[in-house]
């Protein structure tokens, strides 16, 4: 081949390797650790969604061991996982608190009139200030919370049947039997 024709051939193989070195590394950016693990949930008092003359605020989270999850009626994934929360809240009997993000509220109330709603209360975070206090970078994110109200574990993306039944509900479990654990992925 002649060297005028390789070089741009050179250049294109590399960017192609580098694209896929990105992807590869894009795949593990879901599970780099919150800085919150361990730490108190962040302070807030919100609206709930269905009925924005009533709140919710972060000392309801203390006493029990509960789930945030982080939801937007416009995130597709959260179409994914929404399922998955009806069922864990109405056959596994988890609490399941939503934090609205970024939303439209009649979009909101509709998202959970049609497709049910997992929620104990929805909080409005309407201009997404409370994501930031959590360290939300995209929705959805779920949060376990133990009996204390501090954070023991942060899901990125949409639980599945598999994260609920291999990671939520064991770490659940052992959070409610007092123990001292540290929630990963297997």
């Amino acid at each position: 081949m002649k060297k005028q024709f390789m070089t741009p051939l050179i250049v294109f193989g590399l960017l192609v390797a580098l694209l896929v070195v990105g992807l590869i590394k894009a795949k593990y950016v879901r599970d780099v650790p919150s800085p919150l693990i361990g730490k108190p949930t962040p302070v807030f008092n919100l609206p709930i969604v269905e009925d924005l003359q009533k709140n919710f605020n972060s000392e309801e989270l203390k006493g029990q061991v509960s789930l945030v999850n982080i939801w937007a009626s416009w995130c597709v994934s959260c179409r994914a996982e929404h399922q998955v929360l009806n069922y864990a809240a109405q056959k596994k009997g988890l609490k399941i608190y939503g934090i609205n993000y970024k939303d439209d509220l009649a979009d909101a109330r509709q998202w959970l009139a049609s497709r049910g709603n997992p929620y104990v209360k929805s909080a409005f975070d309407k201009e997404g200030l409370l994501g930031i206090d959590w360290g939300v970078y995209g929705v959805p994110e779920t949060f376990i919370i133990d009996q204390q109200g501090h954070i023991r574990y942060k899901h990125t993306g949409p639980v599945s049947a598999g994260d609920l039944e291999n990671i939520i509900i064991p770490c659940v479990e052992s959070l409610k039997a007092g123990k001292e654990v540290h929630c990963e992925k297997p």
